[in-house]
Parts: C-alpha cells; sequence; structure tokens
C-alpha cells in the first residue's frame, strides 16, 4: 500500500519512479518526455523498458545515483524515473491541418531551446491569443509540457497544439516546401516594422540566454528585432515572444 501511494504521488506530479510503474506507463502508452536510467543498469527489467522507450523514440539518459536522488519523491526509484508530459503532443501536420481548417496561412511559433517552463507556459498561451495555429519545440536541450508549463499556460494547451520534433533545423527545411517562411528573433536584425510578415510565416525564438542556435538561424529566411530605448539589451523570451507574435497579428490584419 506503501509504494502505491507513493507511485500515485509521484505520477501527479509528473515523474514516475519505480520499474513496474515506468514498464505499466510505456505500456499503457502515456506520453514520457525523458527516461532516466542509473549509470551501468542493465539488467533484464532496465532493458525491458528502453524496448518501450524506443518504441515512442523517447530520449534515454543515462545517469548518476545522485541524479535520481535528488528528483526521486519517493526514495524508491529502483535505478529508473521517467518524466511524464502533462499534455499529448501533436504532429507537425496537424498544426498544418488547423491553419486549412480556418482557411489561413499559417501562423507557426518554433521555440529553439527554451529551458524555462514558465516561458514555455506562456508562449503557448500568447500563441493561443494571437491566433498561432501552433507551437512547435525541439526534443532536446529543451523544457516538454510538464504540468508547471500547463499551468503557465492559463488553459491554452487545451486549443494550441504543441509538436515536438528531433530537429528544428530539418523541420524548417520541411515546412519550407510548404510555402512557410521564417522569422528569427534577433537583436541585431532589422526592427521587425521594417520586415513582411504577412503570409505563411514561423516565427522562430531562441534559448533565453543564448538566443537562436547558429544552425537554426541559418535555415531562417530573415532575421527581426524589436525596437528597443531602455538600458539593457534584451527581453524575456516569452515577453518578445509575444510582442513579435502581435506585430504579426497587427501587419495581418492591415492586409485583410
Amino acid at each position: 500500500m506503501r509504494d502505491q501511494f507513493f507511485e500515485k504521488k509521484s505520477e501527479d506530479t509528473g515523474i514516475i519512479e519505480g520499474r513496474n510503474a515506468v514498464l505499466e506507463a510505456f505500456r499503457a502508452g502515456k506520453t514520457i518526455d525523458r527516461l532516466l536510467i542509473l549509470d551501468g543498469c542493465q539488467d533484464g527489467p532496465i532493458q525491458s523498458i528502453k524496448r518501450e522507450a524506443r518504441k515512442t523514440e523517447t530520449i534515454i539518459d543515462f545517469v548518476p545515483k545522485e541524479r535520481l536522488d535528488g528528483m526521486s519523491q519517493t526514495g524508491h526509484h529502483q535505478g529508473v524515473i521517467a518524466c511524464a508530459a502533462a499534455y499529448a503532443y501533436a504532429e507537425v501536420s496537424d498544426i498544418l491541418n488547423a491553419a486549412k481548417e480556418k482557411g489561413e496561412a499559417p501562423f507557426l511559433i518554433l521555440l529553439d531551446g527554451i529551458e524555462d517552463p514558465h516561458n514555455l507556459g506562456a508562449i503557448i498561451r500568447t500563441a493561443n491569443l494571437a491566433g498561432a495555429h501552433g507551437v512547435i519545440i525541439p526534443k532536446r536541450r529543451a523544457v516538454g509540457l510538464t504540468a508547471t508549463v500547463a499551468r503557465a499556460s492559463a488553459g491554452a494547451l487545451n486549443y494550441t497544439p504543441v509538436a515536438r520534433v528531433t530537429n528544428l533545423g530539418n523541420t524548417i527545411e520541411l515546412l519550407k516546401k510548404e510555402g512557410i517562411w521564417f522569422a528569427c528573433a534577433d537583436m541585431s536584425a532589422e526592427p521587425m516594422y521594417r520586415a513582411n510578415l504577412t503570409g505563411p510565416i514561423g516565427l522562430v525564438i531562441g534559448n533565453e540566454g543564448s538566443g537562436v542556435s547558429r544552425l537554426v538561424r541559418e535555415k531562417c529566411d530573415f532575421a527581426v528585432s524589436i525596437p528597443m530605448k531602455g538600458n539593457i539589451d534584451s527581453l524575456n523570451a516569452s515577453v518578445a515572444a509575444g510582442v513579435l507574435a502581435f506585430e504579426i497579428v497587427r501587419q495581418r490584419m492591415l492586409q485583410s
């Protein structure tokens, strides 16, 4: 009974601990963002868990015991912890279909390495309010759809699809074939008011500290900046996303 209580408590917070609980979560089709396994642990039950994880292309990290102990909420992780997503991910095709169903030019927001769950949740909320058809995030080096993200989105996750891709640059290349242009947020670029942000567009927002990575920036068609008058040199990622998203809204309204 004690172990059952701990397993239930862990799932409610997005952390699933223990070999049986993790294996059952995969077999039940639960969306798992990341699997953490004790480094060097290769016994039969762990191999079964790894096989289930690979079926869904779940990221597997081999970590020291101290990492698992620090994450564990029960003290009974048995060398394995799964980080479950609060919401299921959409496919990129779902986002494009949402635009087609509304008879609108696609408007996507792509996030390159957002690590703060509050920022991700706020951006999803902004995406919904700005009429974006969906958000695309990478699998690695970025936060997933945790319970904190869901709360910060203020319900927007119920309406705005979020797709998770292996390679953001490759995804941009594929979407270009669908006629979508990509604008990258870059504080050294031309002001957003001078750019044409109408038509099918993907807005790319970078990491809170380092911005958009070089490889992703090179895939974009052009870069835009937000004119600023203050004494500091950058905005919070979610605020920058909001300003740029609503400039796209403004230009679309003027065009219609």
